[in-house]
This record gives C-alpha cells, sequence and structure tokens, in this order.
C-alpha cells in the first residue's frame, strides 16, 4: 500500500478524540502521504479531550481544496468548534464538490452537515449525532464504515481500521471489490 504523492488535510480544533487524529495521521504518513494538520487559525496548538497537544501545519485560511487529495475530520467534541469557523466549513465544502474525498469519524460529522454536503447520502456516525445528520438530509446507517461516492464515514475509534482502509481505498493505494466496491485487504500487523 502507498500513499505516495498524495497530500491529506486532517483538521484539527480543541477537545479532539485523540485516536482520531493521531491514528490516521501516522497510518498515512507510515504509506507515504504528506499529512497536514489543519486549524482554524486561533491558535497553533489544539488540545484533545485529554489534554494531549497537537501541533497544526496551516490555517484552513490559508489553504485550499486543490492543495489536498483528502480531507479527515476526526471527533470528539473537535467538530463543534470547527463549525464556528467559516474558512473551516469552506474547506469542506469545496473538497466534497471538487470530487475529494472527504471522511469524517465519531462527531466529525457535524462539520459534514454543516457544510451541507451529506443531502441525501448515506453516512455513519455516533449514534448521539443522528438526528442532527438526518436533518441535514442523509440517510443513517449503523455500520463500522458507509462510503457513498466521496464520502466516506465511520463511528468510533473501534472503526478506525475499516476507516483507513476505505480512505487507502479511495485514494487508489489498495484495490476494490468490482462487485461489491469494499477493498480487498491484505492486512497490516496493527489491524
Amino acid at each position: 500500500m502507498s500513499l505516495k504523492g498524495k497530500r491529506i488535510a486532517i483538521l484539527a480544533e480543541d477537545l479532539y478524540q485523540e485516536l482520531e487524529l493521531w491514528y490516521p495521521l501516522l497510518r498515512f504518513r507510515g504509506a507515504g502521504a504528506e499529512v497536514v494538520v489543519v486549524g482554524s487559525g486561533r491558535t497553533k496548538v489544539h488540545n484533545s479531550k485529554y489534554g494531549y497537544p497537537v501541533e497544526v501545519d496551516k490555517s484552513a485560511q490559508d489553504v485550499n481544496a486543490d492543495q489536498f487529495d483528502a480531507l479527515i475530520v476526526p471527533g470528539g467534541y473537535a467538530p463543534d468548534h470547527m463549525r464556528r469557523y467559516p474558512a473551516m466549513v469552506s474547506l469542506v465544502r469545496d473538497m466534497a464538490l471538487k470530487g475529494k474525498v472527504v471522511a469524517a469519524i465519531c462527531h466529525g460529522g457535524w462539520m459534514l452537515a454543516s457544510a451541507k454536503v451529506i443531502q441525501g447520502k448515506t453516512v455513519t456516525a455516533f449514534f448521539a449525532i443522528r438526528d442532527d445528520l438526518e436533518h441535514a438530509g442523509a440517510n443513517f446507517v449503523d455500520v463500522e464504515v458507509a462510503v457513498d461516492g466521496n464520502i466516506i464515514t465511520s463511528r468510533k475509534p473501534e472503526d478506525l481500521p475499516a476507516f483507513c482502509r476505505a480512505i487507502i481505498a479511495a485514494l487508489g493505494g489498495e484495490p476494490k471489490c468490482p462487485a461489491c466496491n469494499i477493498p480487498i485487504y491484505a492486512g497490516e500487523p496493527w489491524d
């Protein structure tokens, strides 16, 4: 599996869920992708729910959708803060409208709802935001990972291996089954 030459944005704000940010960041860097942590511009460091810091590489005001192949929205309560910054919401919307991979896990679905990119899409998320996603016009399903076009969603940290496999497949890093569009995956020691 190689993501060499791919550029992936991971959004960050205070109260992010540690695993949902760090697992994809390290997994994709290890696969050769350039991973850029994008923040609101409010501060250079954001702390997780338990105080673990992540340093921001770029502000959402200083990047655009053309610079990335994929965007990931981790969960925790960070998405509730992210959606208060128009540049962050616009980045998600622009990525989705350009057909780029937009992936959200857990409460990350809030950003997809605020960006208005899930109308008519099949998505999953942490069960507590189901109503929010359905009110935004999405079809909610309780599955490990949902892929609808360029939108990829998962529910919780336990789903991270499947979530990352789906992102890798969408970026062309793994073959997919022609009958069901599910990644054919040989596995990694950490999955």
